[in-house]
């Protein structure tokens, strides 16, 4: 069962040499042909290259040459470029997309030695809550195949928690990376805006898009984020801050850190009373660690989704006007350059794809710009603020990832705002720019897995793991 390993047991067995990296990444390929077909986690699967690069890997090994991943396989959200592999984001206008050029944050676990599996299934571009927007059909989530895995990324959270790779690299713009990892029961972090470079990433939103681990653990998280976070020439976004050592703030006690519970994330309804229950059962043993619980209010989160909503496609629709046909991707027949345009878009894009572009084009428009766009920009800062004032009392804040578990496949797809609303908990932190991560908090009386959140101030990321760790570990 070597593909239930999580990167720390891995990294000792093959250190050891209980098993090689090529058994390693010939389990998790048996795991991926056993299962994708059921739970479409994969778009690409990349079986010689993963070979390769494992036997690679044991030659590393063999030499005393292995660092933190080498020989370790893992999955990326097709959204992230990797040079020279199919990345499609989802959506068939880049069906035959080969990038000449790879993320920074790839670059980096690749340059470790980690093997790569494939390219995860996604929402088109990052557009949804439930991957049920990939036009190469829906994800499933592997703790029950009726339900959605969340989303966007909810291929790389399915690919974890079904055990089909080690880790995945995942983007998370609008809580893409802890909403799947909630409603899958994997851990999922989002990073600060800037603490981790966006090059090679496809944009959705640029001011929000970043890019952060999907793990079975805690720790884990915290390995992949020291190899991938650090400034970038290349992303002018990316701070020169130092990065912490994040696998030694895991290990750090608890005891005298103080606790938020903001009160709107619980009164804003809607929210199941399981999960609140559950909420309740780790805020007793965080008080039982020794944290002090503070009740502190966000009084702009009731505003988050529809901030969100307007930011978003604003910038999707400029991001998304280089798509066109004409310079890569799929071209479709026509005689004319408008129909060539029209009819690529129209073919290459889903249809909420296409709503947010038009939703983003009408916000930007002349007339709308200041009583749209512009408003929620002003809103957005009145969001940051509030997480700034609690910040100053509280060391991190926790809520639940996700106000239900998973649903059901089909279930809000006939009703946008009620599928929007999906974010409502962790759209915030993403406005506001901070760091977040999603853990395991038990599951429902059906069996569906619950997400905790963890939330820090800017750059806190060390204290996010701190805390998630011990509530992971407990």
């Amino acid at each position: 069962m070597l593909h239930t390993l999580t990167i720390q047991e891995a990294r000792k067995g093959l250190d050891n040499r209980t098993f090689s990296s090529v058994e390693l990444t010939q389990a998790c390929l048996g795991r991926i042909t056993e299962r994708n077909d059921e739970i479409n986690a994969f778009i690409t699967v990349t079986k010689e290259l993963a070979l390769e690069e494992a036997k690679y890997a044991d030659g590393q090994i063999a030499k005393g040459k292995a660092t933190q991943l080498t020989g370790i396989p893992f999955g990326v959200k097709d959204a992230i470029c990797v040079k020279g592999i199919r990345s499609t984001g989802g959506a068939t206008i880049l069906d035959n997309y080969i990038p000449p050029h790879e993320a920074t944050v790839i670059t980096k676990i690749r340059q470790q030695g980690a093997v790569l599996l494939g390219k995860q299934n996604c929402d088109s571009f990052g557009h949804g809550a439930s991957n049920e927007n990939s036009m190469y059909g829906s994800v499933k989530n592997p703790k029950n195949t009726t339900k959605v895995p969340g989303g966007s990324s909810g291929g790389s959270a399915a690919a974890v928690a079904d055990n089909q790779c080690i880790f995945s690299i995942a983007e998370d713009t609008g809580g893409s990376i802890r909403q799947p990892a909630g409603m899958c029961g994997v851990v999922g972090m989002r990073p600060s805006y800037g603490r981790n470079s966006r090059y090679g990433c496809m944009p959705l939103a640029s001011s929000l898009d970043t890019i952060g681990p999907i793990t079975k653990t805690v720790e884990d998280a915290a390995i992949i984020m020291e190899i991938i976070a650090g400034k970038d020439e290349r992303d002018a976004t990316t701070v020169a801050d130092p990065v912490p050592d994040y696998t030694e703030a895991c290990q750090k006690d608890i005891s005298g850190l103080t606790i938020g519970i903001p009160k709107e994330y619980f009164t804003l309804g809607g929210v199941d009373p399981e999960i609140t229950e559950a909420i309740a059962r780790y805020v007793t043993q965080l008080e039982k660690k020794g944290c002090t619980i503070k009740e502190v209010s966000l009084p702009h989160t009731k505003y988050a989704v529809a901030v969100y909503y307007i930011v978003v496609p604003s910038e999707d629709s400029a991001n998304l006007a280089r798509l066109d046909g004409i310079r890569y991707g799929m071209q479709a027949k026509a005689e004319t350059v408008y129909d060539t345009y029209s009819k690529s878009r129209s073919q290459g894009f889903p249809e909420e794809v296409k709503r947010r572009i038009m939703i983003g084009t009408y916000a930007l428009s002349a007339g709308y710009f200041d009583a749209y766009y512009k408003k929620a920009q002003k809103v957005r800062t009145c969001i940051r603020q509030d997480f700034t004032n609690a910040f100053s009392s509280v060391d991190a804040l926790i809520t639940p990832t996700s106000p239900f578990a998973a649903f059901g496949l089909g279930q809000k797809t006939a009703d946008p705002l009620r599928m929007y609303l999906a974010d409502v908990m962790v759209s915030p932190a993403s406005l506001a720019g901070v760091p977040a991560i999603s853990i395991p908090a038990g599951n429902t009386s059906e069996g569906l897995p619950i997400g905790l959140q963890v939330i820090g101030p800017r750059l806190g990321e060390s204290t996010v793991l701190q805390i998630g760790n011990s509530l992971f570990t407990q």
